[in-house]
């Protein structure tokens, strides 16, 4: 849990993915579509990431890919991350914590 802690702290926006996910694709490709440079942590190619995965499973994510993190706090996968962009309140998020400039 602290390593999960102390990545998302370093950046505005981190996501966990896996690299043969489409759902964790699809997600990547939309952060970057709107000028964003997500922090990726493939979890399948970095060493703790099988204790990373358990972490985030411990925290009640389910699957646990894509998990993402806007300004430290986990917003949630796909559903989640699908939700705030429609209700047009993610990309204010990623302004206000320097993700994305306009």
């Amino acid at each position: 849990m602290e390593e999960v802690t102390r990545l998302v702290a370093e950046r505005p926006l981190v996501i966990f993915s896996k690299t043969h996910c489409c759902i964790c694709h699809s997600i990547k490709t939309l952060f970057r579509e709107f000028g964003a440079n997500p922090t990726v942590h493939e979890l399948d190619q970095i060493q703790r990431g099988r204790e990373i995965e358990q972490a985030l499973s411990s925290l009640g994510r389910d699957p646990t890919v894509p998990a993402v993190y806007v300004g430290g706090e986990l917003v949630g996968g796909a559903n989640e991350v699908m939700s705030l962009h429609l209700n047009r309140t993610l990309i204010s998020w990623l302004i206000r914590v320097n993700a994305i400039w306009v």
